[in-house]
Order: C-alpha cells, then structure tokens, then sequence
C-alpha cells in the first residue's frame, strides 16, 4: 500500500517536472562537465592521473554503493524530503568543490557529491511515478527522458566553455544555482510520498559493498604509485575481494537484501546486468580518458573538446525511440548483438588517430559509429531489465541495473588507469633509449614535462600509444557484451504496448 501517493494537482504537474528535471540534471550535466575539467584541474593542482582518477572514483564509488539505499530512503521518508536533501548536499559539495584548495580537499568533496547524488537521483522518477496518474505517467517520463537528453548534450559544450573562459572551478559552481531554484520549487510545489511499507533498510549491504570496492580501487589505482607488491596494496585487495563476497553473502542470507538474489533467477536479467557492465566499462572508460586526449595531447580548447562528444550524446538521445521499438519487431538478442557490436567498431575506430588532423577525419567517425552502437543497445536493454522480472519488481531491478551501470564506471576508471599507465610508461622507455624520465612526471600521463634534451613529443606519443590500448580493450569488452546477449539473453519478441489515449 502506498501511502500519500495520490495524483497532485494539474496544477502543480509542471512544477513538479520542472523540478525533476532541473534536480536530475545536475547529475546528468556534472558527468560531462567535469570529465572536460579534468586536464585544467589536473594543472592547476598540480594533479597526478591517479588523482584525476580519484575526483571521478570518489564520486562514482559512494553514488553506486547508496543509489538502492537512496531509493529506500525515499520510498520510506519521503520522496520529496529524500530528493531535496540530496538537492542540498550535492549543492553544499559542488560548493567544496569548487572552493578546494588543493586536490585532496577536491576528492573528499566529491565523495560527499556523491551521497547527494545517490538521494536524488532514484528520487527524480520515484517523484513523477506518484505525482502522475498511471494514463499520464507515460508522457511524463518521456517529457523528463527529452530534456534530461537535452541536458545531457549541454554538458560538455557548457563545461568546456565555462572551464575556457572562467576557470575549471566554475564547472561547479554552476551547480548552485539550479539547486536553489530546484529546492524553491520543490518545497513549494511538489506533494509529499512516500510508501507504506517499513521493511528494514539494508545498512549492512550498504556498509560492506562500499568498504569492499572502495578498498579494492584503492589498490588498483595507489598500485601504480606505490607497486603491486606493496604491502599496503595487497592488504587493501585481499580486503575488498573478502568485503565484496562478504555483501553477496549477506544479500543471500537477508530477509530484505538492497540486492535480491532472486532477481538473478531469471536469464534475461543476469544476461542484461552482465552485458551493462562490460558495455558501460568501455563507455566509462572512453569519455574518461578522450578529454585528457584530445585536451592535453591533440591541444584542443576545452569548447571543441567538449563538443567532439556531443555527436555522441545526440545520436543516443535521437535514436532512443526508434531503437526501442526493436525490440518489438525482432525481440531482444539481435539489437543486443548488433548494438554492442557496433559500439565494439566504433571504440577500435578510436585506434586510428595519432597526433594532429582534423577532428572530422579522425575522432568524428569513431564518434558516430560508437553513438549509434549505442542507441542501438540503449533502450532495448532497459526494455530487458524491466521485461524480465515480475511487476512488483520493476522498480528494484531497475535500481540494480543503474547500480550496475556505475559499478561498471568504478571498476572501468580504475583497471584502465593502471592499463594506460603500464602501456604509457612502456612506449616512453622505448622512445628513450635508456634516457632518465622522472616517476613523479610519468604518473601525470599527458600533462607531464619533459627534463631538458628530451622532446615533448615523445610524451604525446606515448599517451597515444597509451589510448590504443585501452580503446581496444574497450572494443573487445563490447564484443563481450555482444557475446552476452547472443548467449543469454533470449530471443523472443515482446509484444508492443497498447498506446494509452
């Protein structure tokens, strides 16, 4: 039973898209816009990559850990109450952010971004769902779907921009504003829900996923600093594996588990979680690592940096519909076979660039042909993990695979730094025969100076090398995900929807 969930007012129904809208995208936008800020951030706090690396993975890290527990709290609390502290402190934090005055002071905030992130994000489409009537919940998501799109694409021309002609700082600072708008809306316009059920949370779930990957990408990242064989390193990755299996353990043996084994009894939904990851770990890894490319090495302004992406964003938000009737007309393993493994071309495509050309000869193809592997996958994939549970389960494993999604980011940021930098520092001793090449310059990838006699080519040529690998790597995760569905997913076609007048 749902308590406090009657339709609001028509009245008060634009107030309330309004304010999903503008709360949801301060997600949507700070996962493009700081992606561009990285390279101006990362020199002026004299950053090294594995720091870089720990502003996205702090952020990521305690985003994917508490999103389901996010959910929760909503549903329990208060949506509204939920979607506006996490309004709050995701402004507070972004306010950190931009005020840190050193790198490590820059990572902690975006730790607390986060948090914000994780109540506000499930509590977005939670707020629609109970404020809409089920004949008009339809036009509702689709109207928050466009524009949080739209949203989306604005990201990284807006980032570029605002990190160009202001400073890497403004990035976040922008966030303030759309928060105080969003909490005036929402405290005057958007009815309180919540539900009537009091299972008890998942603390123990939460606690155990968040120390096991944290520990587990504190070894990863720190090993390339501090070495494989390091003590502190192997602890921390003995640690996070036993952490890890100690959640999926507890989740197996909890009356009310954030991750219910049961989910997994079906093939479809194992099969969609299992191709999200390995597709979203290449997704991840690229617009992590193209920015710090394009920026650092190919000398593009942060704008057309920003920009280079942007076909990328449009083809996805473009396609979206078309794509997701697929899957009535040819069921869910051929769009996600042929999705996939388009992605899987257009991530080797990124192979072909060196240094210099035109951005249309060079990046753009492997764009476009990546945006339309995706479209592709996206929609038919989200049809899958809502198809392929019973109905009082839709919103959990929904939940589950936006959790996996991030997961995938996590995991993807950290296990490819270490690639980069292992494949980096392999070209670079090639190049220099022999020649003397600091340890505190080589862990800053792109952004490193050369000693004197030693030209800063050789830098750019060995990043590029570098971006090789890891793009063909992404390449051979999609066609694992193509493999996926072509060996788990299940052929049948869905029936299309009856149109709701």
């Amino acid at each position: 039973m749902n308590v406090g969930t009657a339709p609001c007012a028509k009245s008060s129904q634009p107030w309330v898209l309004a304010a999903t809208i503008l709360g949801s995208s301060l997600a949507f936008i700070d996962g493009t816009v700081v992606n561009v800020a990285l390279p101006a951030l990362q020199k002026d706090l004299n950053a090294t990559v594995l720091d870089v690396q720990w502003v996205i993975e702090a952020y990521l890290l305690f985003l994917a850990a508490l999103i389901l527990v996010g959910g929760s709290f909503g549903d329990r609390f208060g949506r509204r109450k939920i979607y506006l502290l996490g309004i709050a402190i995701f402004a507070l934090s972004s306010a950190w952010c931009g005020f840190a005055p050193n790198i490590g002071h820059l990572i902690v905030a975006r730790a607390v971004q986060g948090i914000g992130a994780a109540l506000l994000v499930p509590g977005s489409l939670a707020i629609i769902g109970s404020a809409f009537r089920e004949e008009e919940r339809g036009r509702a998501i689709g109207t928050w779907s466009a524009f949080s799109a739209i949203t989306a694409a604005i990201g990284p021309v807006l980032g570029g921009w605002l990190v160009q002609t202001i400073s890497w700082r403004a990035a976040f600072f922008i966030n303030l504003p759309i928060a105080i708008i969003v909490i005036v809306i929402a405290y005057r316009h958007v009815p309180e829900s919540w539900s009537g059920e009091r299972e008890p949370l998942d603390y123990l779930g939460a606690f155990l996923v968040t120390i096991g990957f944290g520990a587990l990408i504190y070894s990863l990242i720190e090993s390339a600093r501090l070495g494989f064989t390091s003590p502190a390193i192997m602890i921390c990755a003995i640690a996070g594996i036993l952490f890890i299996a100690a959640f999926f353990f507890a989740e197996s043996h909890l009356r009310h588990p954030m991750l219910p084994p049961a989910l997994f009894r079906s093939r479809d939904f194992s099969g969609a979680n299992l191709l999200t990851l390995l597709l979203y770990a290449a997704l991840s890894a690229t617009m992590f690592f193209l920015p710090l490319n394009l920026i650092q090495v190919q000398h593009y302004t942060p704008t057309a940096a920003g920009a280079a992406m942007l076909p990328l964003i449009l083809i996805i938000s473009g396609l979206s519909r078309w794509s997701g009737g697929l899957i009535n007309r040819y069921g869910a393993k051929l769009p996600l076979v042929v999705g996939p493994t388009i992605a899987a071309l257009g991530f080797a495509l990124f192979v072909r660039p060196d240094l210099g050309g035109n951005y249309w000869s060079t990046f753009f193809p492997a764009v476009v042909v990546l945006g339309l592997g995706m479209a592709i996958s996206v929609s038919p994939l989200t049809t899958v993990v809502m198809s392929s549970v019973s109905g009082e389960r839709v919103g959990t494993a929904s939940g589950v695979n936006n959790a996996v999604s991030r997961v995938a980011g996590l995991l993807a940021i950290a296990v490819f730094g270490v690639v980069i930098l292992h494949s980096f520092n392999s070209e670079l001793d090639r190049q220099l025969k022999g020649a003397p090449f600091p340890q505190s310059e080589r862990v800053k990838l792109g952004s490193a100076q050369p000693p004197p006699g030693v030209d800063a080519a050789v830098i750019d040529r060995s990043f590029v090398h570098g971006f090789r690998v890891v793009m063909i790597s992404c390449a051979l995760l999609a066609v694992g995900a193509a493999a996926t569905s072509a060996l788990i997913i299940s052929g049948r076609r869905r029936n299309p929807p009856r149109s709701v007048s």
